[in-house]
């Protein structure tokens, strides 16, 4: 049966008519947000970041600090129960027991003190009062459940112990320990490999199944929305701006932010590089070694081998795409390249090795290699203005006037379409998506002949990934620049890269033009991770 905006009677398991939000009484950051959802059905809330995806769901269990919260307005009815109005001994009989929540970043939300085991059983002795062996064995079942192997050896592992895919999975078992009625998953698969993403997603499905519970799934990506939502609700600056049944909104948007929304998908094909241009950079046998344990005497005994014996040559204006799974040595490689992390073998630039070169040697070249890292917030100082940190690299490798420096910051701001009078900002007052324009501002200054980019969208809405990608893809057409472009996402790599390297624990498994690899992919784990990348496109369309 279809959801309405309408339907709010007691068949609902759960209704929110007119919700508002504020904090600290400033300007509603929800304002009238109205849906509902059954028993056993998926309702997908959706949206650009500062949207209150959320902070809606949030809303529900009454999470939100309420020192600083509050709802001027609204209902939240669960089974008929206004939430709104329940005291707080009451709102934790619900919390956990019948409504739980996935949240988006496992490795903060799970306690790094607490094994497994005790963290699961926490919300079995609160809601349930299991102890001991009877707990045990319920812990054991969960992680049996959602497809952790071998479940005995990990009721004693701490967080950081397990893979991103596997603290995930801690966080569903312990969701649905008790069986809720409803599962709030806000963005479960965001910090995971596509491979892992989908193992998720699927696990998700097929629990939901099993028990019969409602999912209410936030997320950006619209791709996954198609392929396991029921209904989606689309929120535009705290506003809803459209909801409907999931074929019908995709088949025919009626409000303008939601074909944005839909449009945002990265273009298929890159632009064509520049035909019969010299190599850039030459890649032989480059390896990676990590000590693990040493001697007393600060002697290596065993190492673990990150990036073994990569090679491969890199044109003037092309982009190489690096992609694989987290820990395949993607990154590794990339700061081998700059020299930021000590390897073996040997790789050149414009035809001079730079792999025996001193680091005082080197250090003139890093001004025509240039990286871009993966979070923009984290690589800009907060302490420096926007001209200052592009201008930093132009004072340390081309020491000249300072109106010279500005004319050149002003030019690069131009190029990344920043306006120029914003210089004198600091990183804080810029959305993402315009950090990671002045990141790639601070790179282009010094008119670099390469560009690393190290998951320079992974932290980006879609609409923003298209952005910055359109924007790459411009200013390699006009500078004549090439990338060495990694990422997890493919759908961005397809985009970008005239090459791919495919990466699998620090080894080369697959190498050679993009276009061929993306249709014919000749290695098994190079299929699995398209079947997993594409997956929800091909099953929707």
């Amino acid at each position: 049966m279809p959801l309405t905006r309408e339907r709010t009677d007691m068949s609902n398991l759960l209704s929110i008519s007119d919700l508002s939000i504020t904090f600290d009484n400033g300007p509603r950051v929800v304002d009238g947000l109205s849906f509902s959802i059954d028993k056993g059905q998926t309702l997908a809330l959706v949206g650009e970041s500062g949207s209150g995806k959320s902070v809606s769901a949030l809303s529900i269990l009454r999470l939100l600090d309420e020192r600083h919260a509050a709802y001027p307005a609204g209902h939240i009815l669960y089974k008929g129960e206004d939430l709104l109005q329940a005291q707080e001994k009451r709102l934790r009989q619900i919390r956990g027991r019948h409504i739980s929540m996935i949240f988006q970043e496992p490795m903060t939300s799970l306690n790094p003190l607490h094994t497994v085991e005790k963290q699961i059983s926490e919300t079995l002795e609160l809601h349930k009062g299991m102890r001991g062996p009877q707990a045990r064995k319920r812990c054991l079942e969960l992680l049996e459940l959602v497809g952790i192997p071998a479940p005995e050896t990990r009721l004693k592992s701490y967080p950081h112990q397990l893979s991103g895919g596997q603290k995930q999975r801690v966080m569903i078992a312990m969701a649905l320990a008790n069986e809720p009625d409803l599962l709030i998953a806000d963005e479960p698969t965001t910090a995971l490999d596509v491979t892992v993403q989908k193992q998720v997603l699927e696990l998700l499905k097929s629990l939901q199944q099993k028990l019969g519970m409602a999912v209410l799934l936030i997320t950006h990506d619209l791709s996954i929305v198609r392929r396991y939502a029921d209904y989606v609700v689309v929120m535009e600056r705290g506003k809803m701006v459209e909801q409907g049944a999931t074929e019908t909104l995709f088949r025919s948007p009626s409000h303008t932010y939601t074909r944005k929304l839909i449009d945002a998908e990265p273009p298929e094909h890159p632009l064509p590089a520049a035909n019969g241009t010299e190599t850039l950079m030459t890649v032989d046998n480059v390896n990676v070694h990590f000590p693990i344990r040493k001697t007393m005497l600060g002697k290596v005994k065993e190492s673990f081998h990150a990036v073994q014996d990569a090679s491969f040559e890199l044109r003037a204006g092309e982009t190489l795409g690096i992609v694989g799974e987290s820990g395949s040595g993607k990154t590794t490689l990339g700061h081998a390249l700059l020299k930021l992390t000590p390897s073996t073998g040997t790789f050149s630039l414009c035809g001079t090795e730079l792999s025996a070169l001193s680091q005082k040697a080197f250090r003139p070249w890093r001004r025509r290699v240039q990286i871009v890292f993966q979070d923009p917030f984290g690589s800009l100082s907060p302490r420096m203005s926007v001209e200052e940190i592009i201008r930093e690299g132009l004072e340390i490798h081309e020491p000249g006037s300072s109106g010279q420096h500005e004319a050149r910051v002003i030019q690069a701001l131009k190029d990344v379409g920043l306006d120029p009078d914003a210089r004198h900002r600091y990183p804080h007052e810029f959305s993402g998506g315009q950090r990671q324009r002045i990141a790639i501002a601070r790179a282009l200054v010094l008119q670099p002949d390469l560009m690393i980019l190290d998951e320079p969208t992974s932290a980006l809405d879609r609409t923003v990934q298209k952005q910055v990608i359109e924007l790459l893809r411009e200013i390699q057409a006009r500078y004549r620049l090439s990338y060495i472009f990694i990422s997890h996402d493919l759908a961005v790599v397809r985009a970008l890269s005239h090459k791919l390297l495919v990466l699998r624990q620090g080894r080369i498994v697959e190498y050679g033009d993009a276009e061929t690899i993306f249709r014919e992919p000749q290695q098994p784990y190079t299929r699995e991770l398209l079947n997993a990348a594409f997956f929800y496109q091909s099953t929707t369309n």
